[in-house]
């Protein structure tokens, strides 16, 4: 089941989403710490988490799939949003260089098509981070956050996705390790829990996150064995008489000529 835009909206503004904002956000600008020249794409729900990059990187925009719906961003500004379906994006190939996924894997019916749509528009040295919900986490577990709908992911799994995609994952992280719960002294040490979290409980965390770059060339499968000679014996029978010529003793069973039969052996 998938949010409506309405619902992700709602949640942001609430004291739990601001939180949930500041945390991923943080670890998001570890990973992108200098976006100077580059084009951005958020994809998804992703602009909670875009804000960081305006003003820095040359371009930043925002899809949102249609089954989602979208909203006017940024605020007060000229609108960067567009509404486009997942597999198909109205960009020219290798025309972006960093894009963000956010709230939009763990609910695609046709992951494969997404990721390679994806792959088309990055750059050859470009970036893409995935942000999903950890599938052993209270977040995951909890319908009063958008990470609770859609399919969950380990670390691990949206390593995998991605290396099935064409992409090289480079670097991972997690976040959200306070409670998905909106008290308030919970909230005042969400950046403390979150700092013991990292260190202590690393499994638990809310999201899985990970970042990968665009793989161009991939393996064509197992190389092909080098063929070698077998040489196999073969006894030939002996030779019949023809027109009262003798040739050996057609008693004799010993009387038969040898050859070798070369054949090409494909497997070894």
């Amino acid at each position: 089941m998938r949010q409506d835009v309405v619902d992700l909206h709602r949640f942001y503004a609430t004291s739990l989403g601001q939180a949930a904002r500041r945390l991923i956000r943080r670890r998001l600008r570890l990973m992108w710490s200098d976006v100077r020249g580059m084009r951005v794409l958020g994809f998804g729900y992703a602009t909670p988490y875009l804000r960081p990059f305006l003003g820095e990187a040359e371009r930043v925009m925002a899809f949102m799939p249609a089954p989602q719906g979208c909203v006017h961003w940024p605020a007060g500004e000229s609108n960067q949003v567009a509404l486009t379906e997942e597999t198909m994006l109205p960009l020219p190939d290798s025309s972006v260089d960093r894009i963000l996924l956010v709230h939009l894997v763990e609910h695609s019916d046709s992951q494969r098509r997404l990721m390679r749509e994806c792959w088309r528009v990055l750059t050859p040295n470009g970036r893409i981070v995935v942000v999903t919900p950890n599938r052993s986490s209270l977040w995951s577990w909890s319908e009063n956050t958008p990470f609770g709908f859609g399919h969950p992911y380990s670390v691990s799994q949206l390593q995998n996705l991605m290396r099935e995609n064409m992409f090289l994952p480079v670097q991972h992280s997690r976040a959200l390790f306070l409670p998905p719960t909106r008290n308030r002294f919970l909230l005042r040490w969400s950046q403390g829990i979150e700092n013991v979290g990292s260190r202590l409980f690393k499994a638990f965390a809310g999201v899985s996150i990970v970042e990968a770059g665009k793989q161009l060339y991939a393996s064509t499968g197992t190389p092909q064995h080098k063929r070698r000679l077998v040489h196999i014996p073969v006894t030939v029978p002996p030779m019949r008489p023809v027109d009262g010529n003798q040739v050996g003793n057609n008693n004799d069973p010993h009387d038969a000529r040898s050859t070798t039969l070369t054949m090409v052996d494909k497997d070894s």
